[in-house]
């Protein structure tokens, strides 16, 4: 456990580094491409820069979301600050799908009557934005860790995105110029759309799933019972809850029924037991209760509490 900690504290460190930059790169990049929008009149522009607004939002969430998430447990909150960045996956996914909507909104007036865009400019500006986002990419994929952390993952997909976002405008761009189809620029301006309506869906999607205590995407239900029903000395298992506090933390709690005999000691081996089959199957933190085959609950899997308004609690 005490070499896995000290591992994630280090990635840690790396990815909230790696943030920072990514932050300040795309932001300052997003200025110049909203100001060539505008002066270049591309809605094309305007989209990619929108895109990055919301990477640049998405990367200073995801900042703010490991900054608080290092603040200690509290009594008033015993899980600390972690569950912030799903919060804030969540509004930035929100995000995402009001700006899409927008461009689409614009986009429509711009093909019924296309306006005159600056097409010189338009390639400039699009071209350094490819270079900034491939930029970007290579530094989080180099030292991020874009695999497991829902964070780092959310940041950078928005910048393959935006990436995506710059070659439209480049292709719109060439299209204007040579062919002179000025329709180019409102239909690039569509296509980034898609893209930010996409991820903007994807983040909230899975967000909500952890705010409302999803089993998580990389645990298996059926193995963990299985793991558990085939520990040695287990009867049964009941009342069975996991769900994610944030990402890359998942927890557990069931009730077990064991046999009756069993001494203090050798419940707690049991336990440990269970607890080390589980850490492979990515649950993080588990409670177990112990019970003899007399227990006072039913006996399914799931728990099916009741929720009382008044007096006691019953199962």
């Amino acid at each position: 456990m005490g070499n896995n900690h000290h591992e994630h504290n280090h990635t840690h460190g790396a990815n909230i580094k790696i943030l920072l930059i990514s932050f300040l790169i795309i932001t300052l990049y997003m200025i110049v491409e909203t100001v060539g929008g505008i002066l270049t009149n591309s809605l094309a522009l305007l989209a990619d820069a929108g895109h990055m607004l919301s990477d640049s939002i998405s990367l200073a969430i995801a900042l703010a979301a490991f900054k608080l998430g290092e603040k200690v447990a509290s009594k008033s909150k015993t899980f600390g600050y972690k569950r912030f960045e799903i919060l804030a996956a969540v509004l930035n996914g929100v995000t995402l799908i009001v700006i899409a909507l927008f461009i689409f909104w614009e986009a429509m007036k711009r093909f019924a009557n296309p306006p005159e865009v600056a097409t010189t400019g338009m390639l400039i500006v699009s071209g350094i934005g490819l270079a900034v986002n491939v930029l970007v990419a290579w530094i989080m994929m180099r030292g991020g860790d874009v695999e497991e952390n829902l964070n780092m993952k959310g940041a950078y997909l928005h910048v393959i995105s935006d990436m995506l976002g710059s070659v439209g405008a480049i292709a719109a761009a060439l299209l204007m110029m040579f062919f002179g189809w000025t329709w180019a620029d409102p239909l690039a301006s569509v296509i980034v759309a898609v893209l930010v309506l996409r991820s903007g869906y994807l983040v909230s999607k899975s967000g909500l799933h952890v705010l409302m205590e999803g089993v998580p995407q990389n645990a298996d239900l059926d193995d963990i019972i299985y793991t558990i029903r085939n520990a040695k000395g287990v009867k049964s298992v009941h009342d069975l809850h996991v769900w994610s506090i944030t990402s890359g933390l998942n927890a557990l709690s069931c009730h077990v029924v064991v046999n009756d005999h069993l001494t203090i000691g050798q419940s707690e081996q049991l336990l440990r037991t269970i607890e080390q089959d589980l850490l492979h199957q990515n649950i993080h933190h588990v409670t177990i209760q112990l019970e003899t085959s007399d227990h006072q609950h039913d006996d399914s899997i799931l728990c099916q509490v009741k929720a009382v308004t008044s007096g006691g609690h019953h199962h």
